[in-house]
């Protein structure tokens, strides 16, 4: 298992989330809990093509179950930021990058198919909570 640190917005202040990831065995699946909206929900593809794209192996390619929890689970999370902490965290789990330190940073970012960090709206707020 491998925990990252994101934010989301809600309003004009930002709230640090907790990105979980976990993998077991068995067959391929991917799921995202802890009340992730539709564009997080989305993010399973474009994280999938980015990774791909950048030329890691697949994702799917693992004979494992991945599981993100995005905690705390009793807030609604929007928007795009959580693609890169999951595409980091998959690549982690998967052994795909290594002595990878999460414990003191936030990460923040929509990703592109081809692996291309863009830009969010709502980075000042997030990074002065991060700066707390």
């Amino acid at each position: 298992m491998i925990r990252l640190y994101s934010a989301s917005l809600y309003g004009l202040e930002a709230k640090i989330i907790e990105v979980e990831i976990d993998k077991s065995g068995g067959l391929f699946s991917f799921s995202i809990v802890g009340l992730p909206d539709k564009a997080i929900q989305e993010s399973k593809e474009r994280v999938f093509l980015a990774i791909k794209n950048l030329g890691a192996k697949k994702i799917s390619s693992f004979n494992q179950k991945f599981v993100v929890n995005l905690a705390p689970a009793d807030l609604k999370k929007e928007g795009a930021f959580f693609d890169l902490p999951i595409a980091l965290g998959l690549l982690s789990l998967t052994s795909q990058i290594k002595d990878f330190k999460t414990s003191d940073k936030i990460f923040i970012g929509e990703l592109s198919l081809e692996g291309k960090v863009r830009k969010i709206k709502g980075a000042l707020p997030i990074a002065l909570k991060a700066k707390k």
